[in-house]
This record gives structure tokens, sequence and C-alpha cells, in this order.
């Protein structure tokens, strides 16, 4: 392999003076700055006038003219993580904890004791309905997982086509009640039938409300909205359920006062369900929880839940320090602050996983999940911008021979690069393999080579400049998105059993793994593709589609993106909540919690590029600050 790139540049360029390879053998210099310029990887000079994600090029070491994107840093320095403070993980707040889940357990099987003025025959369903609804908003439905099913089981045995009204003795349904217990009961995995909704529509067939918006007529409409975003495959009803109630809610909001109702409003409708992870949406709960309690009774009740919620919070917080450390050590020792060529997002991905796992037990999985993303991350920038082709596919046969000895024919950086991938899958499967009980390290070298087979496919498809068929590019798309890899060794180190029968409806070749790698495809490819194409990497899910379909605009590419995604998202939610699967929603739940991280971290723009706004928030808000108790 030649040690240098051959480029050609314009002759009226000043160039500095000359350049000593690695050899002695002197060089032409190819140091040079080029103003809204950017270099594909075939060595042509292209112009990007108005890049949104700038470009620069630089001679490394080694004499080769690489391309580099203008990322920011790492914003979360050693320093500052080791100057946290989490006095919460003191005994003491583990006992209070304890006490306060003893405590919220009578108060759920008080309601199967009815003392004619709280619990009666015309609030039973209702009350059932807020409890479980109430712990599970505010992250603290771990402790009560068998009063939650006693609670809808109950719940459950007065379903009916029409719905259910605030009580088992209720003359009439009602949209509150049964909206939310539509949604409460299906995230459980009971079958429940969208049609239901289809009784709160008025003879016109469409769903209409009274003109005065009163506060129990709008949380029955906020209720309806919630219910709406869990949507299967085909329901038209819930289609129209979602359009009518959004519209209801954003004139709502401009009408009544700024209040927790209001501030609840403001949530749901900007982070929805799919991209509104649980930790953070219990961050946000604890703000406007119980403020509008008006009986003394209803504000103890209340004051427990609040009370456990944020102790909760704050232990795990103690835990997430400690964790964060170790993670800081990994990265140091893995040689990580070395790579210079790259984004370091580390805490960030340590975040996603923290938001969407928080049980104490599972810290394999949010440290796996970190060290993945991490390692996905550097690979990532390496075969988009950094590596030659040359390099990569020597990089690529190497991954394959997976021996360290594959490093000797790899250039300086790569030998890093390959280490802590070698260093890493090998450490992930040692701990999957204790949890399963099994060898796991064929199988997850296996997912990491089609995984790096897909990137080396981009890379030259990125050298070439040809712009694939939209499903040439998806389904290679699908596999470079990486969800499988970032998935597959955290889940395996949990304490939840995989046998082959299970790990097929989560991993390969199921329908869940296969959507929810698509949802992130194609996500992220809308908020990428001009940063991207700006760096000399033409295909994406948009030009691809706009090849395909001579004609159309880049708006008609994004819709239509943008209408698949919706339609990949109601596809996952029923490969996670199709009733009577032999296959539990709790082994399913992490895989597709992380389609749901990626998707938060591409809501608003790349996320993982551009960290320093809403993913800076995210880590501000569910893991550097603690909860005022």
């Amino acid at each position: 392999m030649s040690p240098v790139s051959v480029i050609s540049l314009p002759s009226d360029l000043c160039l500095p003076t000359s350049f000593i390879d690695r050899s002695g053998r002197e060089l032409n210099p190819l140091h040079i700055t080029i103003p809204n310029l950017g270099m594909c990887r075939k060595g042509k000079l292209m112009t990007c006038a108005s890049m949104s994600m700038s470009l620069t090029t630089a001679v490394s070491d080694d004499a080769v003219i690489r391309r580099r994107g203008d990322f920011h840093s790492n914003i979360w320095d050693d320093d500052f993580i080791q100057s946290l403070s989490a006095p919460y993980g003191e005994p003491s707040y583990r006992e209070r904890a304890e006490r306060l889940v003893g405590e919220v357990k009578k108060l759920f099987n008080s309601m199967s004791e009815e003392d004619g003025e709280l619990i009666t025959p015309l609030n039973d369903l209702i009350q059932r309905l807020w409890m479980v609804d109430s712990v599970e908003r505010l992250g603290i439905d771990r402790h009560f997982k068998n009063e939650i099913k006693s609670a809808l089981d109950h719940v459950y045995s007065y379903w009916s086509e029409k719905g259910i009204g605030c009580g088992r003795e209720s003359v009439v349904t009602d949209l509150n009640s049964t909206a939310l217990g539509f949604r409460t009961l299906r995230l459980r995995g009971y079958d429940v039938s969208a049609d239901v909704l289809n009784h709160f529509k008025n003879q016109s067939g469409q769903f209409a409300c009274t003109l005065k918006q009163t506060e129990d007529q709008i949380r029955a409409v906020l209720n309806l909205y919630r219910a709406s975003l869990i949507a299967f495959p085909g329901e038209k009803v819930m289609d129209e359920a979602e359009t009518f109630s959004a519209k209801y809610l954003k004139e709502a909001l401009q009408k009544i006062p700024v209040s927790s109702l209001s501030r609840e409003i403001d949530d749901v409708l900007e982070y929805g369900w799919h991209t509104y992870l649980p930790r953070l949406e219990a961050r946000n709960y604890m703000d406007v929880f119980g403020q509008d309690t008006e009986n003394s009774e209803s504000y103890m009740k209340t004051q427990k839940l609040l009370e456990l919620a944020k102790l909760e919070f704050n232990i795990f917080h103690a835990l997430q320090k400690r964790e964060l450390e170790y993670l800081v050590r990994w990265w140091k020792g893995s040689g990580s602050p070395h790579m210079t060529f790259c984004r370091h997002r580390h805490v960030e991905y340590y975040t996603l996983a923290s938001c969407i796992a928080f049980e104490p037990q599972h810290s394999g999985f949010r440290l796996g999940f970190a060290k993945a993303c991490h390692i996905i991350t550097v690979l990532d920038d390496m075969y988009d911008t950094f590596g030659t082709l040359d390099e990569l596919e020597l990089f690529t046969a190497a991954i394959k021979r997976w021996d360290p000895s594959a490093t000797e024919c790899l250039p300086e950086y790569m030998k890093g690069v390959y280490m802590i991938v070698y260093n890493t899958v090998n450490e992930m499967s040692q701990e999957a393999d204790k949890a399963q009980g099994r060898d796991t390290l064929n199988y997850c070298r296996q997912a990491w080579e089609e995984y790096i087979d897909a990137y080396m496919q981009e890379a030259k498809w990125i050298a070439s400049g040809e712009v694939p068929t939209f499903e040439e590019y998806y389904e290679n798309g699908k596999v470079s998105s990486a969800h499988r890899i970032s998935a597959l060794q955290p889940i395996l180190t949990t304490d939840i059993p995989f046998p082959e029968h299970v790990l097929k409806e989560v991993d390969i070749p199921s329908k869940l793994n296969d959507l929810a790698s698509a949802v992130l495809r194609l996500r992220g490819d809308t908020r990428c593709y001009q940063a991207d194409r700006a760096r000399g990497e033409e295909a994406s899910c948009i030009s691809c589609y706009m090849k395909d379909n001579p004609g159309t605009s880049e708006e008609d590419a994004l819709n239509h993106i943008n209408a698949m995604i919706s339609d990949v998202i109601k596809g996952l939610n029923w490969e996670l909540l199709k009733p009577n699967s032999s296959v539990p929603i709790s082994a399913k739940k992490h895989a597709f919690d992380i389609s749901r991280a990626f998707h938060y971290g591409y809501k608003y723009r790349d996320g993982y590029s551009v960290a320093n706004i809403e993913t800076k928030s995210l880590v501000k808000r569910t893991v550097i600050d603690p909860v005022t108790l």
C-alpha cells in the first residue's frame, strides 16, 4: 500500500515547504487549508459552499491526506466527573425508600378494600389505573410488579368492547377511563382492540368534545393522545385519535393558564412516547405531579409517591456517579483520548442507557451499551472520513481474523482502534457468558463482522461517489445503523435469560431488530444527510429515493421517509406488545428501548455530532443534577 494518497490540486495554490515521510523520502507538501472545500475518498476536490457540518483536511503523521469532521470535543472531562457529589448513596436514604415502598404497597392493597369514601364501585377502576399510571411515569414501577398485575387484572375483568367507566358499576363508559385503561393495558401486553375508541365518536364519525374546555375534558383528551401513540399497524382510528387530540391540546394550551396541567401537556406533545425516555419522563413528571390534588387523603397519597420517586431518582444518581467514574477510567485506559479523529460521546451514551434501564442490577447493560456505542462512533468516523479505502479493507480483514497479531499489517492509528474493539468485545462476552451460562463470543463476533462489512460497503460508495438504489442502501444501512451490535451484548449481560428461541425474537432474524434498525437508519439520515453530503458522502435514504424516483424533490423524499418512520414505529410497537406472545415483553424491552434512546438523539438534530445542546441538557437533567427533595 502506498504511504501517500495522490490528489490533484489547483495549480495556483501556494504550498508549504517540503515534507518527509516515514521512509525519509522527500514528498510534495500537502498540509493545506482550503476554504469551502471538502475531500472525497477518491481525492477529488469538491465545493461545499453551505456546509452544515464543516470539514477539514490535514496531512497525518504518515503523510496521508485525510478528511476530518469538524466535531466538538468531549465536554465531560475527568475532573468534572470526579467533582460530582453524590450524598444519596448513604444507607439512610435506601432505608427510607424501602419504608416508602412498603407504604405504597399498602396503598395498592387498600384499593381492594373499599371503604365507601375514597374507593367505591363507581371509581375503583380509574383509581387503580391512576395508581399504575403514576408509578410508571414516576419511574418507580419496578417495586410494584405484583400490585400492578393485580390492579390491571381487576380492570381488565370489566373491560368491554365499549370500554369502561370510572368504576365497575358505572352506567356509562367514559373517554378518560377508557383511554387511560387502553394505554395502560396495552403497554402491559393485554389484548385490547383500538376499535373501542370508535365508541367515542359523534354521529358524523368524528372525535368531538364540548366547546367548554373543562379540566376533566382536557385530561381525557390528553389520555386519548397518549393512548393513540401506542398504535399498531392498520389501526386507522388511532391515527384519527392522534390528529384530533393533538389539535385539541394545542388549542387548549392557548386558552388555559400556565399550570401543572399545561406543563404536562407541553411535555407530552413535545416528546410523545417513542422519544420520551423513561428517566427523563420521571424527572419531568416530578415537577407537576400532585400539584392539583384537592382533598387531604389524595394529597397524602401523592406525597408518598412523590417522595419515593425523588429518593429513588437520587439514590440511582449516586450509582450513576460510580459507574461514570468507571467508564471514564475505561475510556482513558483504552487509549481513546489519543484517537483525535473521532467524536467522544461515551458520557452521552451512558446517559441514554441510564434513561432506559435504571434498575440498579443492570449496571452491565448500561456500561456495555456505552462502551459499544463509543466503539461504534470511533469506527463510524474512521470508515466515513479518516481512513483510506486501502486501510479500511485491511482493517475489515483483520477484524475477521480476530487475533491481535492481525494488527501488524495495520497503520499505527488503526492498531489502537483494533485493540479496543478486540478487548471490549471479548470482555463483554465474558460477562454475557456468566449471565447466560453459555459461550456467546462467536455469535457476537459474527454480528460485529456483518456490521463492519456494511461499513466497508458504505466506504466503497463514498470512494466511488456512487448512489445505490434505495433498497440496496436501506438494507445495508439497517446493518450499519449499529442497532444490533449496540443492543446484543449489553442485553446478554442482564439477569434476563435469553435461550435461543427468545434471542431469535430480539436479535436477527426478528422483525423487532429489523424495525428498530430501520427507525435508526431512516431518522438518522433525515438528520445527517446534509452534513454527510457536505463531507462527500452522497448516499443517503434521501438521495437514493430521489435517484429511484426522478423528478421528486428533497421535500418529497423527506415526507416519504417520515411516513416510513411512522409506519415502522407502529410495527415496532406490535413486535414489543403483541398479545399472547411466547416471548415476554421484559425480554424484548431493552432492545426496543435502545431504539427509543437512539431516536431521542436524533429528535432535533444529529445529537451525537452536536452534543452540546439538547443532548447536553439530557445529561444534566438525568445524570449530573439530583432532584431537590
